[in-house]
């Protein structure tokens, strides 16, 4: 338990000691108020709980710990040095914790690796809650290129370059991004021609605006290049394949390499992003990164999967780890947020509302509570989402699961939590900036680093919207195979060839209610009979607002395509309604996740407390798009004011828990580090 003694929480406000387990269980703050025992309120097992969110790698993220502990310095280097010393200083650091492991978990042990995908996921997303440059240069070495090399790349290329990626004796990049190519990388204008004659690879950027940009490693650290570019063999387009580039001999750019930095960014100036061009820059034909293609010495091209869409998708969705760690990183960046605004709550005294002689905390507010503790309850949903994602792209890239639908469920999940993850950073990160006032303003807290490093993990690893629209692809015809090779033209098309009851019996809506009428008490009138706390109910209100926005979308493109539009044009004006189901899809993924976790638990505090924050934020999710369901017919004026009530009620019982519950995120306290803020907490 926490040491701190938090104000008490009025009487009034009282819960009910949970129900034994059984189906459908109302524990409402009116069911409460009915009880003669009252509310027990549960004792957190601060270490506990730790343990829980530390899951099967506890041991990894304490190494993790440790590191960030003994480097707290970078915190302040990153404020006092100059740029060029600051990258200077995140390098070195990169390669310091190379040599303790800690990076090359997720490589095969006979290059030096750790041989555990899932450990190398627990540690970036541990290590983000230290200095972010340094996360970011070590996503750019390990995850994106040494990934790369390892999900791209067949034996020859491990053998050659993984030793040293894994020591970081070799620094390198992931070129794909162009500047005027960004998420369409299908269309990158870097190309690489075949010659015959000498058996090499000629790469070059055909204007300037396919030269590669925003490039980490580039502009000062990095030798070689894992470089995205048009592969053309005898005269004839293939599509996008991988090469490995030098792009610097003895510390200067290779001969027709050009490289420039990218300046001074918004955040992340430790990382030396840069921008790079080709001109006919010659490499051996065993460049090619060649898992699923190749280029035989007479120039003749190979490659098992015939579609040339199929291939292109495939080798992209290798490197789904990318998102699943930009996602994991945007989850630790929001608990390091609320862990200092959580904390200067419990500690900032202001106004004196119900005591003349002290001023009242501010997590005493209501209102501070609302800012915070639906927040807090969301982080937690997203580290359960986060956790039960991780584990699937273990299974998947390790070979113990290999059915092409298990990937493709893998990749939509992976953009859809990489997408809901960033977003929760940079709201929650402004709203506690905001809840420290003008204290969270002052540098020497976190929040000027948080604020500034976080705010293009939106952009990173693919726009958040642009994700949204590969979830929404799955949602709206996953019962296509040949569907995982169309964009978004191809997606119209081929759904409006489809009779829209095929889309609405695919998405089950009127199923739907008959198994929630059987499910949940009030038979037609379910949703307003069902206890609110009641999980079985709060999911069934998330699936349904997905599965009738699913369907919705798909009568509307049909619709348009059926009036002789474009499809493109129809598309364009459905994109929100496509965007909105994919992001009810992953809001009602990330429920189930916490529901499922809760209800693993033996019963006991824990379990009650993790219960008050699931039901936080499934109830918030709700209010939050209240009027959608009111326009639905799914929630009642007086069914919408209870649950307000009831979300108030839900933080003035988790406000008493708020300190151990970030406490037990494990944040080390100097990476807290906010001395205007929350004091020495050591």
């Amino acid at each position: 338990m926490s040491t701190e003694t938090p104000a008490p929480v009025p009487p009034a406000e009282t819960r009910e000691v949970p129900a034994p387990p059984g189906p459908g269980p109302d524990r409402s703050a009116e069911g409460a108020e009915a009880r003669a025992d009252g509310y027990v309120r549960p004792d957190v097992d601060v270490a506990a709980l730790q343990r829980l969110l530390d899951g099967r790698y506890a041991e990894v993220r304490d190494l993790v710990r440790r590191n960030l502990v003994e480097s707290a310095d970078i915190l302040t280097d990153a404020e006092t040095l100059s740029r060029d010393d600051y990258r200077d200083r995140v390098r070195d650091l990169v390669v310091e914790m190379a040599a303790t492991g800690q990076t090359g978990m997720g490589f095969p042990t006979e290059y030096g690796g750790g041989g555990d995908l899932g450990a190398s996921i627990a540690a970036f997303e541990t290590l983000a809650f230290g200095d972010l440059s340094v996360l970011v240069k070590v996503g750019v070495q390990f995850g994106l290129f040494g990934g790369a090399i390892q999900q791209l790349g067949t034996e020859r290329h491990h053998r050659e370059y993984l030793p040293r990626v894994v020591t970081g004796e070799l620094l390198g990049c992931f070129a794909m991004t162009e500047t005027g190519h960004g998420s369409n990388v299908q269309a990158l204008g870097t190309v690489a021609t075949y010659d015959v004659e000498t058996g090499e690879f000629v790469i070059t950027t055909t204007t300037e605006d396919a030269g590669k940009d925003y490039i980490g490693n580039a502009a000062a650290h990095g030798e070689v290049a894992v470089v995205f570019a048009q592969l053309e063999v005898g005269g004839e387009g293939r599509g996008v394949h991988a090469f490995v580039v030098p792009i610097r001999v003895d510390g200067q750019p290779a001969p027709g390499v050009r490289i420039e930095d990218d300046g001074l960014k918004m955040g992340l100036n430790g990382v030396d992003n840069g921008r790079l061009w080709f001109d006919h820059v010659r490499v051996p034909r065993a460049s090619l990164l060649n898992r699923f293609a190749d280029v035989t010495e007479a120039g003749v091209y190979e490659s098992p999967i015939e579609n040339p869409n199929r291939r292109f998708f495939t080798m992209l969705g290798t490197l789904v780890t990318g998102r699943v760690s930009v996602g994991a990183a945007g989850i630790s960046a929001s608990k390091v947020a609320l862990a200092v605004a959580v904390k200067y709550a419990l500690r900032r005294r202001q106004f004196e509302a119900t005591d003349d002689e002290q001023e009242e905390l501010l997590l005493d507010y209501g209102m501070h509570q609302r800012r915070l503790l639906p927040l807090l309850a969301r982080t937690y949903a997203l580290h359960f989402a986060q956790e039960e994602l991780s584990g699937q792209l273990h299974d998947v890239l390790t070979g113990q699961v290999d059915d092409e639908q298990t990937k493709r469920e893998l990749e939509s999940r992976a953009a859809g939590t990489k997408a809901l993850g960033t977003w929760h950073a940079t709201r929650t990160i402004q709203e506690c900036r905001e809840a420290c006032g003008g204290a969270g303003y002052l540098a020497e807290n976190r929040f000027t680093a948080l604020k500034a490093d976080t705010d293009v993990f939106t952009t990173f690893e693919g726009d958040n919207h642009v994700l949204l629209q590969l979830v929404a692809k799955g949602l709206l015809t996953d019962y296509a195979s040949e569907f995982e090779d169309m964009d978004q033209l191809g997606m119209a098309r081929f759904v409006a060839g489809l009779a829209v009851e095929t889309v609405v019996e695919k998405t089950r809506v009127h199923q739907l209610l008959q198994r929630v009428r059987d499910l949940l008490p009030g038979g037609d009138e379910w949703d307003q009979e069902a206890g609110l706390l009641d999980p079985d109910y709060q999911l069934a209100m998330l699936r349904f607002r997905e599965e009738h926005m699913i369907s919705g979308a798909a009568r509307r493109l049909k619709r348009g395509i059926d009036q002789g539009m474009h499809p493109g044009a129809v598309f364009s004006r459905v994109q929100d309604h496509v965007i909105g189901a994919a992001s009810a899809h992953m809001e009602r993924l990330v429920l189930e996740a916490f529901v499922a976790k809760t209800r693993s638990l033996p019963d006991g505090d824990q379990k009650v407390a993790l219960m008050l924050l699931c039901d936080l934020h499934a109830l918030s999710a709700i209010e939050a798009d209240r009027a959608w369901f009111m326009e639905h017919g799914r929630l009642s004026a007086q069914r919408s004011k209870a649950i307000s009530r009831e979300v108030a009620s839900l933080c003035r019982k988790v406000r008493p828990l708020a300190n151990d519950l970030v406490d037990a995120f494990g944040v080390p306290t100097e990476m807290v580090r906010a001395p205007a803020l929350v004091g020495d907490l050591g």
